[in-house]
């Protein structure tokens, strides 16, 4: 039997037909050289990037492990950003579907505390969580880690640039000493080397070299300041009717593209800081389920988003930091899908762009802005819609309730509907464009789950 199988590992049962229904069969590098050894239960630094697969790698180690009938918070798992510990929880909570009573609790910043104590009261086996509000519960003597075998820093880097080593060094030491801990990131600056000292004398070092980087075409475009704008509508255009994420430094700057591109007809949203956590998940739902085809954002977005199919990256601005530049390249060719990153570069910024390739060991693969013609007269509407229904969880909604409301009466076929997303008081259907309001007629007419709920457009 090939190693490069999940069966090839001492896995349990119920975690290899999880990944069997989830249609995981095949490891990735990253899985390959370090579940054998988390598996054994030793303590792990892992350089792998974005869309690697070590997500996978450290969830199967938790669940592994976990002894269920335990009611004890048994692993936290760290992470620098509320959308990547979404992201994390969700994924963990997939590789356990099936096994029944595994609680996954997600404590992070940006929303308010009161619901996230409450689910605390009632305990959980695995935290994941953003440094920043796992500490304000140790600080309240609400969050109990002394029973936490297993510690996970994820994007450890990332959470070290965002100014969490000493928020981590406190958490750290709320934990067992005796306990596996591992430690994974994207880029390997000395800092990241520094927590070497939080783990056990016999740890094993991976470093995945990104052989899969390959898939992903890096061109640098030379524009002056001023054509900047005219250049984006361009690339836009020559791209056409795709997923598009563009980078810019600054959150005004951000605003500043969505109203030139909105303007022009471009279906876009932004992304940034300033955003409340209810309006950054929205964009990011309508970016990912395709009801908007371009997404503006700041670098908080460069980490944590699970965007498996992103076929372009434009960086608009040269980014002040190089590992901050890799993260954002890296957001494209995820598991060995083809990408393409461009970046305009204005005369100013030749120096910084010399200080990138030198600390990146890059050499600028340089191209024309006339390589990428413009197609498109009118932008493209994004294919899908978002309907929102003011019944989620609490109401026992789920999603086959509105796929039954849709395919139904309605007639909708499967290839018509896109992602559902059921939260705890709300839920969302994106809509094929040319049945989306016939979709929604159907729902706020009808009923779910025995109920009439209240449907809109976001």
């Amino acid at each position: 039997m090939s190693n490069t199988t999940f069966t090839s590992l001492p896995l349990a049962e119920h975690l290899l037909q999880s990944l069997d229904s989830l249609g995981y069969s095949q490891m990735t590098p990253i899985q390959q050289q370090a579940l054998p050894v988390l598996l054994e239960g030793k303590d792990m630094l892992a350089k792998a990037r974005t869309g690697s697969g070590k997500t996978v790698a450290f969830a199967l180690t938790l669940l592994h492990k976990l002894a269920v009938k335990r009611f004890r918070i048994q692993s936290l798992v760290l992470c620098p950003t509320r959308e990547l510990a979404e992201q994390v929880a969700q994924e963990i909570r997939r590789l356990a579907r099936s096994q029944h009573n595994i609680k996954v609790l997600t404590l992070v910043g940006g929303v308010s505390i009161g619901p996230q104590i409450g689910s605390l009261e009632h305990g959980a086996h695995i935290i994941v969580g953003t440094p920043g509000r796992i500490l304000e519960m140790i600080d309240r003597n609400l969050l109990n880690l002394s029973d936490v075998e297993t510690l996970v820093l994820d994007e450890a880097d990332r959470m070290l640039d965002m100014g969490f080593a000493d928020d981590i060094g406190v958490i750290l030491n709320a934990l067992p000493a005796d306990r596996q801990t591992l430690l994974f990131s994207a880029t390997y600056p000395d800092k990241v080397n520094d927590l070497k000292r939080h783990l056990k004398a016999d740890a094993v070092q991976v470093f995945v070299e990104d052989a899969e980087q390959t898939d992903i075409e890096q061109k640098f475009i030379e524009v002056e300041a001023q054509n900047k704008i005219p250049a984006l509508k361009q690339l836009l255009s020559w791209h056409g009717a795709k997923p598009t994420l563009i980078f810019s430094n600054m959150r005004k700057d951000t605003q500043d593209i969505c109203d030139e591109l909105s303007a022009a007809g471009y279906s876009v949203m932004p992304l940034h800081g300033d955003l409340e956590q209810r309006d950054r998940e929205r964009v990011l739902m309508q970016f990912t389920n395709q009801s908007c085809l371009i997404m503006v954002a700041t670098d908080v977005a460069a980490r944590g988003l699970d965007i498996s199919a992103l076929p372009l990256v434009i960086n608009y601005d040269l980014a002040n930091d190089p590992e901050v530049h890799v993260h954002r390249v890296g957001r494209t060719g995820r598991a060995g899908s083809e990408g393409l990153a461009l970046t305009l570069v204005t005369p100013s910024q030749m120096g910084r762009l010399a200080a990138l390739e030198d600390q990146l060991a890059l050499t600028a693969q340089w191209a024309e802005l006339t390589a990428y013609p413009a197609k498109d007269a009118v932008p493209a509407r994004a294919p899908m819609r978002t309907i929102m229904i003011d019944g989620g969880k609490k109401d026992k909604v789920r999603p086959g309730d509105i796929v039954g409301a849709l395919t139904g009466e309605l007639g909708l076929s499967f290839e018509q509907l896109g992602k559902i997303n059921v939260l705890p008081m709300v839920s969302f259907v994106a809509v094929r464009n040319d049945m989306a309001s016939a979709a929604l007629k159907r729902l706020s007419e009808g009923k779910i789950k025995g109920r009439q709920f209240r449907c809109r457009f976001v």
